[in-house]
């Protein structure tokens, strides 16, 4: 089935994108049919959109917005996704349009992954609404508020005192009942299962509200439009002006007693680090905290053949780290690794005397959390972590990314990480090291990082290089498991699937006869509930 050449094997995958593409597109018709908000654009709402904005938008986010608009002012519900790359300004893009939302009298929610990120749009949309004249009154709702301020702010959701709700997962609890729900606006859309992403428009005696998702992971535009198909698409291709371009390095492990000093040398002008590693405990962890398969090094996989020979460095790494010494840096000479170790003997050598902290999946959340909030109050220099660091957490005195086996990431991943520095008007820095063997794959990975710094660009050779099935991860992510499909080989079956569907379910087929068209819903109804888990999930 690797080439599916054969017209059988065409057939079959066909069916499967078929069955997929029909749900969608009844789901984007039944959606039509039903009945949300169609919200006014008035001058007036327009006066409060343009003063809270603290800079002027970039093309992009004007686009964006208002193809936004346009859907909420439409009296059925809005489903849209929103994507961009990191740093792209797609929460200014969602809060213009909870303004819109809150303008007209409705409540605004919007549903963050965790309950840092949370907290961070609810200081964030503090700071931007305080310029608005209607001064909006926002409250926070998570998991870790006490049971009293939690009732307390149950309470101004229920009687609609409160105009703009953020939180996490608390959001979907059965006792948070909104007064007039206009708007939700649910952030890192692939953190979310698709049932909750759509559990806060389920509740009752309620319209549909508009829904808007929106992610920093680019995905490919023909393929989010045949997978997420029943959401339209909005993409901010563009960064806001005055963004630094990220210096990115790749510099092998037994330098890294240079990348140390740069460190030192960067918290000694006042600027903080990340130190990520992909392994919590070395050998005790058998699988690192990643979302993709690691590279295996060559030489565990052809035992008794002698090793690869090294690559050296790319990228004009001799331009950020000018000594060539080889100085053997303090990592073990065999596995990987790990930041337990890592912690232990960067804070007693060669980072000693430096404020440092360890974040790890095997915290609880309130650790994680205190962690995370003393690196963003400047209490910490250096936060060693794995890949736990949120997404979209913003730090902007972080300058230095340093990624150890940098091999073994995915660029999305890869990517993601750099996006955590540079967020300042501080010169920022993405250092990738590298362990003794790197594949080819992993190569090409880390040439691609140097070269670009397009989110877009390293998405579509992230699905070349992966395959879809790793590229757009599990489950969690709300997509299908395929059979017999792959979305990146059969892209042009995938486009020709979502037409013939479109069709299907528009006109009656003279060709078709009612019987088939009776064992093709029903087929659909059984490919849906077993196989794609999609059933009423919008």
């Amino acid at each position: 089935m690797q080439s599916a050449s054969t017209p059988a094997h065409r057939r079959l995958i066909f069916e499967e994108l078929f069955f997929l593409e029909l749900g969608l597109e009844l789901k984007r018709r039944r959606m039509k049919e039903r009945k949300g908000v169609a919200f006014a654009t008035s001058d007036k709402v327009r006066e409060a959109i343009r003063e809270v904005l603290p800079f002027h938008p970039t093309t992009a986010q004007k686009r964006a917005l208002g193809e936004i608009v346009t859907d909420m002012r439409e009296p059925t519900p809005m489903r849209r996704l929103l994507q961009g790359d990191v740093g792209s300004g797609k929460t200014i893009v969602a809060f213009q349009a909870m303004l819109v939302a809150m303008e007209n009298g409705y409540q605004a929610a919007l549903m963050a992954p965790t309950e840092i990120l949370a907290t961070q749009h609810y200081l964030a949309a503090r700071k931007l609404l305080e310029r608005s004249t209607r001064k909006p009154r926002i409250v926070l709702l998570t998991g870790s508020l006490d049971n009293d301020r939690k009732r307390t702010n149950r309470g101004l959701i229920n009687r609609g005192d409160a105009n703009l709700v953020i939180g996490t997962h608390a959001l979907i609890e059965e006792k948070v009942e909104f007064d007039r729900l206009g708007l939700v606006v649910v952030d890192e859309q692939h953190r979310f299962g698709v049932m909750q992403r759509f559990k806060l428009m389920k509740k009752p005696n309620q319209p549909e509200p508009d829904v808007l998702v929106m992610t920093a992971t680019p995905i490919p535009r023909t393929l989010a439009l045949s997978l997420y198909g029943d959401l339209d698409l909005s993409v901010l291709d563009e960064m806001p002006p005055g963004r630094l371009p990220i210096v990115t390095r790749r510099v092998p492990g037994e330098r890294a007693a240079e990348v140390w000093n740069f460190v030192r040398k960067q918290v000694k002008q006042g600027r903080q680090a990340y130190i990520v590693y992909p392994v919590i405990e070395g050998a005790k962890d058998e699988q690192p905290e990643l979302d993709f398969p690691q590279d295996e090094p060559e030489a565990a996989t052809n035992a008794g053949s002698p090793a690869p020979p090294k690559r050296a460095a790319k990228g004009k790494a001799g331009n950020l780290f000018p000594a060539a010494a080889q100085v053997a840096g303090p990592a073990a000479k065999s596995g990987l690794r790990s930041a337990t170790e890592m912690y232990e003997k960067l804070r007693s050598g060669p980072l000693a005397g430096l404020r440092m902290g360890l974040l790890h999946g095997r915290l609880d959340a309130d650790e994680k959390e205190v962690i995370m909030r003393r690196f963003q109050r400047g209490e910490i220099d250096v936060l060693v972590s794995t890949t736990v660091i949120e997404v979209g957490v913003d730090v902007a005195n972080a300058s230095v990314m340093v990624v150890d086996h940098a091999e073994r990431f995915g660029l999305a991943q890869l990517h993601q990480l750099r996006g955590r520095v540079g967020r300042g008007a501080a010169k920022s820095y993405c250092v990738l090291m590298t362990g003794e063997h790197v594949s080819e794959l992993g190569e090409q990975r880390l040439d691609a990082m140097v070269r670009s710094q397009d989110g877009f660009e390293l998405a579509e050779l992230d699905l070349t290089m992966r395959g879809p099935g790793e590229f757009f991860g599990t489950r969690q992510a709300g997509l299908p498991e395929f059979r017999v499909a792959n979305l990146l080989r059969d892209r042009q079956l995938l486009e020709l699937a979502k037409q013939e569907a479109a069709r299907f379910a528009t006109q009656p087929d003279a060709t078709v006869t009612e019987p088939e068209r009776t064992r093709v819903w029903a087929r659909l109804k059984e490919a849906w509930q077993r196989r794609y888990g999609l059933v009423e999930a919008g």
